[in-house]
């Protein structure tokens, strides 16, 4: 006859693996928590810019698209302020701060990127020809007609950091955006 052996099929974890495992992961999460607060101030400036320059091209195509001027709308009286992407003028035939009498497509309030506002930051020179202020469009608005060229300048973004990125657009219709490497724009 054969021979049988005893095998303990049981599987399972023991409480001591069960706290080993738990004591690794909170040691990776306190390691991880800092580097994920220096992170974040960041990552929110770039996703602002990121969509502002998105909003752009919102304006940009819609304008072609619609054979009629669409406009990028700042208001910077309020902190940290916000922007409207207009699908034509208003009543009175002015771009005005959004809500007063345009049709509005959008509105984005910089208090949804937390921490980021307009300002310069950092930087040590403007994108463009001259700072002017944190908003170097006249009169703070960036107008773009049916050939999808339109009014030149740039839009300057800050976080608590003072990071700082530049989203601007050429009379070419050309959209850039730019961050202040510490000292040049890239």
């Amino acid at each position: 006859m054969g021979r049988s052996l005893n095998r303990n099929t049981e599987s399972g974890v023991t409480l001591i693996e069960i706290l080993v495992t738990m004591i690794i992961l909170a040691a990776l999460a306190a390691a991880a928590i800092p580097t994920f607060a220096v992170w974040l101030p960041n990552y929110r400036l770039k996703s602002a810019a990121r969509d502002l320059y998105s909003n752009f091209q919102m304006a940009k195509m819609g304008a072609v698209n619609n054979n009629r001027d669409w406009a990028v709308i700042f208001d910077n009286t309020s902190s940290p302020g916000r922007y409207a992407i207009a699908s034509g003028r208003g009543d009175n035939g002015a771009w005005d701060v959004p809500e007063v009498d345009e049709p509005i497509e959008k509105i984005v309030d910089l208090a949804d990127y937390k921490g980021v506002r307009y300002g310069h930051g950092n930087a040590g020179g403007p994108a463009g020809t001259t700072f002017g202020d944190e908003i170097a469009y006249d009169p703070n608005v960036a107008v773009f007609n049916p050939r999808g060229t339109g009014s030149a300048g740039y839009v300057y973004l800050q976080n608590e950091k003072n990071t700082t990125y530049a989203v601007g657009t050429q009379t070419t219709g050309a959209i850039l955006l730019r961050k202040w490497s510490g000292s040049k724009w890239q």
